[in-house]
């Protein structure tokens, strides 16, 4: 099957693979703050002020409970860094997706935890939406988030704001993709919501999916760099 390359001539910048790694990261973050204690998967800002809160209020417990996801996430992100670095000279696979490949093992293991080890599965979440956001970075000449709305929602407006201001109608067209992203944030958060209600824990497992489904149209039309 053949799809039409991005700027980048590389189908992980396309829109093809944007669309099924937005969708899994709402799901990410509705699952494991729905599933998992209140906690944010991908928004570590909110983890950050409630851990605050928790350490001014003396609750150990309370802060660890935020604390660890953001550490997660931070190591996550050297772990994308250190899989690039890795496939420096290799043409066998594309280094983005052995990192999809990595995040679809952790959220597997992530559907099989029970409550009780909702801390270790916030880890992995958070680990795993690092390494996507740190690997997916731009989209047909982009910047974007997949994990994430507000780089989004600042990106769309200032792209709007140019077109106003400006009467540079070609800049509504960039505007408009980051509209589509936020929305495609948006329903798969609101999809990974009601979906917890029939899946319970293994809700994950269809981000698994999405991951794959991106990975897969990575093999289809990606150049090994």
């Amino acid at each position: 099957m053949a799809f039409q390359q991005p700027q980048s001539g590389q189908m992980s910048d396309s829109v093809f693979v944007m669309i099924p790694l937005t969708l899994s990261g709402g799901l990410q973050d509705a699952y494991s703050y729905f599933m998992r204690d209140r906690v944010f998967a991908n928004a570590q800002t909110g983890n950050i002020v409630l851990m605050s809160h928790a350490l001014f209020s003396r609750d150990l417990s309370g802060c660890l409970r935020y604390l660890l996801p953001v550490l997660a996430f931070a190591l996550g992100i050297m772990t994308a860094n250190f899989i690039r670095s890795s496939h420096l000279g290799h043409s066998k696979m594309h280094w983005r997706q052995t990192v999809l490949a990595a995040e679809v093992l952790l959220l597997a293991a992530v559907g099989f935890m029970p409550a009780e080890w909702n801390w270790l599965a916030n880890a992995l979440t958070s680990f795993s939406c690092a390494m996507q956001v740190q690997s997916f970075r731009s989209v047909d000449g982009s910047s974007y988030a997949s994990t994430m709305c507000i780089g989004n929602l600042r990106s769309g407006m200032d792209y709007l704001s140019a077109a106003i201001l400006d009467r540079d109608w070609s800049q509504l067209r960039v505007a408009g993709r980051y509209g589509m992203i936020i929305l495609l944030f948006a329903f798969g958060a609101g999809g990974g919501s009601l979906l917890t209600q029939y899946m319970g824990m293994e809700t994950i497992w269809v981000s698994c999916g999405l991951l794959m489904a991106g990975c897969l149209l990575m093999v289809a039309g990606d150049n090994p760099k």
